[in-house]
């Protein structure tokens, strides 16, 4: 047993390490936070507030599974402590678990029954739980639903000749067409819903006739560009295009997933993507990430975003489409280029990737889901996922997914990254993510990589974010969500 001088050492130098984590936090510097909160944990394990601020910490880094087990350890330690509950239920939350959320944010107002803001909370989130209740109870079975796709003739809706616009003469979707486009949405102009109809309705029947798996052949002399999250940063994606050129048969790029969502341009980021696809198919390809999904839309702001801006009859639309996109990419027989990462069992094939059908919103477990939604880990073996979904895989997982379908690399997105990118696993896995400042707060770098075939040699390119009009991401998130952000 640590004697009584020794453990007053440890209680006070954790204070102290623990005012450097609350510094780091306010800085934004959320890793070193959570590395510090580790740290005092350490010393004094004990102390419900650090446990809970370390949870606040892993949420704001998106790690919502290590956020619900420090906010768990932080109500065990002190049943009474109203902010571990408070932290879990937000976690709950942004995993769109309001069930169990709204059982944290009850134990909130029992505690501090006082209150205005937890009463505020408890009250959202009822209201959440409610909606949820009847859309659950009105919504038709999966095997008697009728696709929105084929309601709709986008050759009966009139374009009003006050509308100065971008107009698709015919059915073909042009270069000058997509510029002007991207021109109109760079002044905070919309496009006719009309040309919003018909490029969505084309990038689906594109889309569907893909297998869950594509390969990419990037002839000798030629590159080939993969960008990772967008999130709706718009300005920052007109910036990739500013600083790597259109997407064209010549300059081809993969947008590696999470196109949508936190980012508030969100539409107008799948609209320009969606119009390159029309306009050549061959010059833009679009992996599925774990955000182009109903529930992640709903919580994240895309859904409210295009209720706003288009319709709802749109949200069923991209909703329907998003179960179209692909799952993974291997350019050259070489590089696999997925949104999340690997999984939980060995010996998974090229061929069982192929064979998933992948025409559905997410499920919880299984391939698709680690696909979407897994992350690298330091260390060999597997772990538990951060995000309370997928699992974390180490080096050792990456070299024999490799050896067995006789790849080189893996390149991924998913997580943010200080620089815009990072070398993992003995230099087998590549994170790149595309979206910089991140959030408007997160102060990281974007990238994006080029490939040169035939060697496909990693070119990392890295970039700062542009600025943008003043709408604040998350501007259209789900109205509890945004109390907590």
């Amino acid at each position: 047993m640590p004697n009584m001088e020794t453990q007053n050492s440890n209680v006070s130098r954790a204070e102290e390490i623990k005012v450097l984590a609350n510094e780091a936090f306010k800085a934004h510097k959320y890793g070193q936070a959570i590395d510090l909160y580790s740290q005092a944990i350490e010393l004094n394990g004990d102390n419900a507030v650090y446990w809970a601020n370390r949870a606040f910490a892993h949420s704001k880094l998106e790690e919502y599974g290590s956020a619900i087990l420090d906010a768990s350890k932080a109500v065990e330690i002190d049943p009474k402590y109203s902010k571990g509950y408070y932290r879990r239920g937000a976690a709950y939350l942004a995993m769109g678990k309001f069930k169990d959320a709204l059982k944290d944010f009850q134990q909130v107002k029992k505690i501090c029954p006082n209150d205005p803001d937890a009463s505020k909370k408890l009250k959202e989130c009822e209201k959440a739980v409610m909606k949820l209740k009847f859309e659950e109870a009105i919504a038709v079975p999966e095997s008697q639903r009728r696709s929105v796709a084929d309601s709709i003739d986008f050759h009966s809706i009139d374009v009003e000749p006050q509308y100065s616009g971008a107009r698709i003469e015919g059915d073909i979707v042009t270069l000058d067409f997509v510029k002007k486009m991207m021109d109109d949405f760079k002044n905070q102009k919309c496009l006719h819903k009309r040309y919003a109809f018909q490029m969505v309705l084309q990038t689906r029947e594109i889309l569907q006739a893909l297998p869950s798996l594509v390969d990419i052949n990037v002839p000798e002399g030629k590159h080939f560009t993969v960008c990772g999250d967008v999130h709706g940063q718009f300005y920052d994606l007109l910036n990739i295009f500013e600083l790597n050129g259109f997407p064209s048969e010549e300059n081809p790029y993969l947008f590696n997933g999470d196109f949508v969502d936190r980012g508030s341009f969100s539409l107008e980021v799948i609209l320009t993507l969606f119009a390159f696809k029309c306009m050549c198919p061959s010059a833009i390809y679009l992996s599925r990430g774990n955000h182009e999904s109903k529930s992640m839309n709903k919580i994240y702001g895309f859904e409210g975003e295009v209720r706003s801006k288009l319709s709802e009859t749109f949200v069923e639309l991209f909703a329907e489409v998003f179960c179209c996109l692909p799952l993974a990419h291997v350019i050259n027989g070489k590089v696999f280029v997925v949104h999340g990462g690997l999984f939980s069992v060995d010996g998974v094939k090229l061929s069982d990737i192929k064979a998933i059908d992948r025409f559905c919103e997410p499920p919880e477990e299984g391939l698709m889901c680690e696909l979407l939604w897994s992350d690298p880990q330091p260390f060999p073996g597997r772990g538990p996922s951060k995000r309370g979904v997928g699992l974390s895989f180490g080096k050792d997982v990456t070299q024999r997914f490799l050896q067995d379908n006789n790849l080189d690399l893996v390149v991924r997105s998913h997580e943010v990254k200080d620089e815009g990118y990072e070398i993992e696993h003995d230099g087998k896995l590549i994170t790149v993510f595309s979206a910089p400042n991140y959030c408007d707060q997160m102060g990281n770098k974007g990238a994006f990589i080029r490939f040169e075939a035939p060697d496909l040699k990693p070119n990392i390119v890295t970039f700062s974010a542009v600025p943008h009009p003043n709408v604040k991401p998350m501007a259209y998130a789900n109205n509890f969500l945004r109390m907590f952000s």
